[in-house]
């Protein structure tokens, strides 16, 4: 679960950021003569108010000294004052790099949770660095604050009982293919003598497109139903949807040279049908290597 929070963070950081960034600017002054220790916590204690995910909100001086409690609803989090924060890495990155910065989820020392902290350095009119305001909040409520996770909402659990279901329908048609693929080995009794040619081919085409069902039902399940979003490779859809679409090429492939041995054996007149399926599966060949190249060149 810790994975797909980091993960999830990722993707929404950029969002994250300028949510928070521009709810600690809108409320605290900057750059102006007036930037007072008063001023910024009673600005503290209305975006508590407004913003119920936040756990607590605080203020370092310029060199990294906490000069109030922590600003929180929870009696336990109201402490902390003359605190050393100059080693935290939101404090100077924060002054590092002189503006409002978002850091990466890390333990917190009062619950042990994944937290993340908005660092906002306020400067006077002279541009001399005064405080630096500081929030946590804790990983999993900002997922939700920022980009509710579809799995959080009642249609999205909806959502995710229906892609269960289908997968579900999709992997017993997948299992009835594959039974029936294997059947003539055993009505053969496994004596390769005896196998009919055409018993064969009809067994690879039910196996592939049972191969191909089952690829298609693992990512749908795996990136619907269970949220393992990928990152930073090819797109499990993207992967299966080649495979899905080479099964079905080799399918009618395999049977396209199933109807030239028959039709050459019992009807040569019927030939040109199996020279139109060959044609299809041609087309369908360059289809799907246009559908890779475009997707390369997308990424």
């Amino acid at each position: 679960m810790v994975i797909k929070e980091i993960q999830q963070y990722s993707e929404i950081r950029p969002k994250a950021r300028a949510y928070l960034c521009y709810l600690l600017a809108r409320n605290i002054p900057n750059k102006t003569p007036e930037v007072t220790l008063e001023t910024i916590v009673t600005a503290l204690k209305r975006i508590k108010k407004e913003v119920k995910e936040i756990d607590t909100l605080y203020v370092l001086d310029a060199k990294g000294r906490q000069l109030i409690n922590n600003i929180s609803r929870t009696q336990a989090f109201r402490k902390g004052e003359g605190e050393n924060r100059a080693d935290r890495a939101y404090y100077y990155r924060a002054v590092r790099e002189k503006r409002c910065i978002l850091t990466d989820p890390y333990p917190s020392r009062i619950e042990g949770i994944l937290v993340v902290t908005a660092a906002y350095p306020v400067y006077n009119d002279k541009g001399q660095l005064q405080y630096v305001v500081c929030a946590d909040i804790p990983l999993d409520k900002l997922l939700h604050m920022v980009h509710p996770s579809s799995g959080e909402t009642v249609f999205g659990r909806f959502t995710r009982l229906n892609y269960a279901a289908f997968s579900l329908a999709l992997f017993a048609v997948a299992l009835i293919l594959f039974i029936n693929g294997v059947k003539s080995f055993f009505t053969a009794q496994f004596n390769v003598f005896n196998i009919d040619i055409k018993e064969m081919f009809e067994a690879t085409i039910l196996l592939t497109l049972a191969l191909a069902i089952f690829d298609l039902v693992k990512a749908i399940f795996e990136e619907e139903v269970l949220g393992h979003h990928k990152r930073g490779e090819p797109d499990e859809i993207h992967k299966t949807m080649v495979r899905f679409l080479g099964s079905i090429i080799i399918a009618l492939a395999i049977e396209a040279l199933m109807l030239v041995f028959k039709f050459a054996i019992i009807d040569p007149e019927k030939l040109t049908y199996a020279v139109y399926l060959i044609g299809g599966v041609t087309l369908l060949l360059f289809g799907l290597s246009f559908y890779i190249t475009s997707t390369r060149k997308e990424r």
